[in-house]
């Protein structure tokens, strides 16, 4: 007998062994049709697998979140299956299912065209229509590699020989097609459905080595439903018109270039912007009583080997000699903090001690690796270090909390989601410690209110961490800020406080950051807002713009007024046709506006355009200038 318990807590029995197709027929025909795959306590398998003994199992649906990844894996093997159909001479190589779809990487001396990626994704969709059935087989290792060589599938072949010894070879077949993959599959392609589109072409090293071949890889994107798939193709062209480097260059922001990889040029628009930012987080840190610091660039390799970032991110960090000494730049700020605060003798009393820097950091990312603002070698980052009791763990936690999300809903972000990161593989500190660290970041958590989501793995190397996620306007993730708990680098660079009774402790040390890098927040604000920031933030507020050149000096006594009033203003005397003039300083994303012409003049008055506003509003001089005082006041 085997006794299957279902999710609604429920047990059928069932005299032999079953399959998942059989357990979902045998709770209802419509079950039985919707079913892509089984989960067996836990674990995704496919529908035909038997099910030989007790245990909890859940018929999977396209309803369900994790159907996704599973219905990208087929598509990836259908999408290769239209590729043999239509190029035989092609070898497919690796091909997984990836965040919002599938790719997959193939062999063929002809490259692929965006013609010939219209062909494949027709191919597909008659694959689907055939609703070819997909069946699991297992084969004798030697078989399975002089069947790929055969076909001449050589990469095929590779793969399989260099499996480990015991590892079982399982094959897919579907139609004509079979592919070496350790699946769960869909029982047919039938039940991939049409919510599939190829997306892009690209090249990848076999194995992603660059001494390999060089492979053509095949983006695709693939959904539950066809709705589900136009709202991320949509949101596609959404964030294509907010690409932060196509506004960075339309707004004169800021620019990058082969002579400093990885770096941003500010230019002034850009730097304002930066500023005004940083002004704001300061303020605010000021009035949570952080003492702001400022620690060196080039650090000596013996600090990086004490606090075990040399061993961990060596790879990251730049170098440099100096009298037979190597230093290197920092790539995070931490354990230059622990060397201020070992300075001097600290009590308990003074605990605890919230030290801020805007610190500039340097790591070595891959060159493939960047990205815009989003990914750069040079930043800085907002980064605070608060050195505290263990029995004020909560208490900070909660108060960082509340101040990064109040920071959050200023700048237009309030869905945020909260990840709790547990201790990684590779990691510092005795299990002894690392518990003790998640137990007082979990109380601290409860405490503050918060819902997590576990993230297992992920925490630093010195401690459990928790990642705050920010959904954009159109449904994209950004993880941004962090608070970590760490006991281990107190401990690694001799940092301590004399305690009540005289005796010196280890303080607790809390990573924390809001934004996170400046550059990449930055770039998220961007396009968050399109270009379109709010008043207090653009860094051109207004623009005082002439009809006739006859109110030129008018405009001048506008200007100079907004000027005299904190407005962040500049002037357009150019002898241009006012739409011109109001059309470019639309594109350029400036906020307000003011249009004066001779009546404006002898009135005494502004025209006020609002960007994306029809309309325009004639205010006073002095009410204008009033108005847009208040607007332009940064948050409290």
């Amino acid at each position: 007998m085997v006794a299957i318990t279902l999710p609604d807590g429920s047990v059928r029995q069932f005299d032999k062994p079953v399959s998942g197709a059989e357990l979902a027929a045998d709770i209802g025909p419509g079950l039985a049709k919707a079913a892509l795959a089984v989960r067996v306590s836990g674990a995704m398998r496919d529908l035909s697998l038997p099910i030989d003994q007790d245990t909890e199992v859940a018929i999977v649906t396209s309803k369900e979140e994790d159907a996704l990844e599973l219905l990208r894996h087929d598509a990836a093997h259908v999408m290769a299956e239209a590729v043999k159909e239509l190029y035989p001479e092609t070898q497919v190589t690796i091909g997984p299912a990836i965040e919002n779809g599938f790719y997959y990487d193939f062999a063929r001396s002809e490259p692929f065209t965006p013609e010939d990626l219209e062909k494949i994704e027709k191919r597909m969709h008659e694959i689907v229509d055939r609703d070819e059935t997909i069946t699991r087989e297992e084969w004798d290792r030697s078989e399975a590699v002089k069947y790929f060589k055969d076909i001449g599938e050589a990469y095929k072949a590779e793969i399989i020989e260099d499996l480990p010894a015991d590892e079982i070879i399982s094959i897919y077949r579907q139609g004509e097609f079979l592919d070496l993959c350790i699946g769960p599959h869909l029982p047919s392609t039938g039940k991939l459905g049409h919510a599939f589109k190829l997306m892009k072409l690209a090249g990848a090293y076999w194995r992603g080595n660059s001494d390999n071949e060089m492979l053509q890889r095949i983006y695709g994107t693939a959904w539950a439903t066809e709705k589900d798939l136009k709202k991320y193709l949509t949101m596609l062209e959404e964030a294509e018109k907010r690409d932060h480097r196509r506004l960075g260059r339309e707004m004169d922001l800021f620019h990058i270039q082969d002579v400093a990889t990885g770096s941003v040029f500010w230019h002034p628009k850009g730097w304002t912007l930066y500023r005004s930012l940083q002004a704001y987080i300061r303020r605010r840190l000021e009035a949570e009583d952080y003492v702001e610091v400022n620690t060196p660039q080039l650090v000596d390799r013996a600090l990086w080997e004490d606090s075990g970032h040399w061993e961990k991110f060596r790879e990251h960090m730049f170098t440099a000699e100096s009298e037979e000494r190597i230093l290197a730049l920092k790539p995070m700020n931490c354990p230059c903090h622990v060397q201020i605060f070992k300075l001097g003798i600290k009590s308990y009393r003074d605990l605890p001690i919230r030290m801020a820097e805007f610190g500039s950091c340097h790591r070595n990312e891959p060159s493939g690796a960047l990205h815009g603002l989003m990914r750069v070698r040079a930043f800085t980052q907002d980064d605070a270090h608060i050195f505290c009791l263990e029995d004020q763990i909560t208490a900070e936690t909660k108060s960082f909390c509340d101040l990064l999300l109040s920071v959050y809903k200023d700048l237009g972000f309030e869905d945020v989601m909260v990840k709790f990161s547990d201790r990684p593989e590779v990691r510092a500190g005795s299990d002894e410690v690392w518990d003790k660290a998640e137990a007082a970041l979990k109380d601290a958590t409860t405490a503050a209110g918060l819902e997590v989501t576990l993230n297992p793995g992920e925490g630093a190397f010195y401690g459990p961490k928790l990642e705050f996620v920010l959904r954009d306007t159109i449904g994209r993730d950004w993880q941004c800020g962090t608070l970590q708990v760490d006991f281990v680098l107190p401990e690694r660079l001799d940092a301590s406080f004399v305690g009540e009774d005289g005796e010196k402790y280890r303080p607790v040390m809390l990573h924390r950051a809001i934004l996170g890098s400046f550059e990449r927040f930055i770039g998220i604000l961007i396009e968050q807002y399109a270009g379109r920031f709010p008043l207090w933030l653009a860094p051109l507020q207004a623009i005082v713009t002439t009809i006739t050149n006859d109110a030129d000096d008018y405009a001048r006594t506008v200007h100079q007024a907004l000027i005299e009033a904190g407005i962040r203003a500049e002037i357009d005397l150019r002898n241009e046709k006012i739409n011109y003039k109001v059309r470019e300083h639309s594109l350029a994303k400036v906020p307000v506006i003011l249009v004066v012409g001779e009546r404006e003049a002898n009135d005494g008055t502004v025209a006020m355009r609002r960007l994306g506003g029809k309309s325009q509003e004639i205010l006073a001089l002095k009410e204008a200038v009033d108005t847009l005082t208040a607007e332009t006041k940064p948050p409290a």
